[in-house]
């Protein structure tokens, strides 16, 4: 399949989907996230991809927000569209893990579609910022529903009232990123994190991903329910024998993914 707005390579369980707009700083056009939604399906049905990977084009940004032009007319009706929403929802339900490797400006649109991902990881150049508030508008792509989740109320308020950047320094000491690297050594790691997430037993990220999803949701009884029952299911496959057998045994897990 052919992108005009995308790329898309497989780097051994990795899928990687760079945004290819970097004259335009990545915006995000209505055309991208179609083609994001459409190369996420593709590597979610890949046996061969085991970890999703979202990233922009050139050295300046990850994505630095919607296409403004289409944004300015935009009218009620498009709005209420659930748009950045959409790709947002289908990286979380998405089973594989999903990472958003975030290289400069990120805000706006191009912030509510890391946040769909299950992990962030940045450069030390990255910058991060809910400006909506600035046009006149507020985020729609998510940001008021995930981002207080993750950094907590007191950030996510100064965030999205705001509309100030933070910079990487500051996004890993509240939680909105997990790691910092070098520029040259951001998708390296992402690289090393993919190898590392597929050598568990497909399973497990998936149901990890899953119990974490509808816990932070559910009562605590009711995620602590769902949870034991998810471990019952995971202790009757061939991969648990198999990894606790390959532990004892001092020697690498071959796990099938049964």
């Amino acid at each position: 399949m052919s992108y005009k707005n995308i790329l898309y390579e497989v780097r051994g369980p990795m899928a990687l989907i760079t945004i290819n707009r970097a004259d335009k700083h990545n915006a995000i056009s209505l055309a991208t996230l179609d083609e994001l939604q459409q190369a996420a399906a593709v590597a979610a049905a890949d046996d061969e991809v085991r970890v999703l990977t979202f990233t922009g084009a050139g050295d300046r940004s990850f994505a630095s927000g919607s296409d403004l032009e289409e944004v300015l007319h935009r009218d009620l009706k498009k709005a209420l569209e659930p748009i950045v929403q959409g790709l947002a929802d289908q990286l979380e339900r998405t089973p594989k893990p999903t990472i958003a490797a975030i290289n400069g400006i990120c805000m706006g649109g191009g912030l509510e579609v890391a946040l769909g991902c299950d992990l962030r990881i940045a450069s030390k150049t990255a910058r991060f910022a809910t400006p909506e508030g600035k046009l006149g508008i507020i985020p729609g792509g998510g940001a008021t529903a995930r981002l207080p989740r993750i950094v907590g109320r007191g950030w996510g308020m100064e965030m999205l009232l705001m509309g100030e950047p933070i910079d990487a320094e500051r996004a890993l000491q509240i939680g909105l990123v997990t790691r910092l690297t070098e520029p040259d050594e951001l998708l390296p790691e992402a690289q090393r994190m993919a190898e590392h997430l597929a050598s568990f037993a497909p399973f497990v990220p998936r149901s990890m991903k899953a119990m974490v999803n509808f816990g932070m949701e559910a009562s605590l009884a009711g995620a602590l329910m769902l949870e034991k029952y998810a471990q019952g299911a995971l202790v009757q496959t061939e991969d648990k024998h198999e990894g606790i057998s390959a532990f004892l045994g001092k020697r690498d897990p071959q796990f099938k993914g049964r």
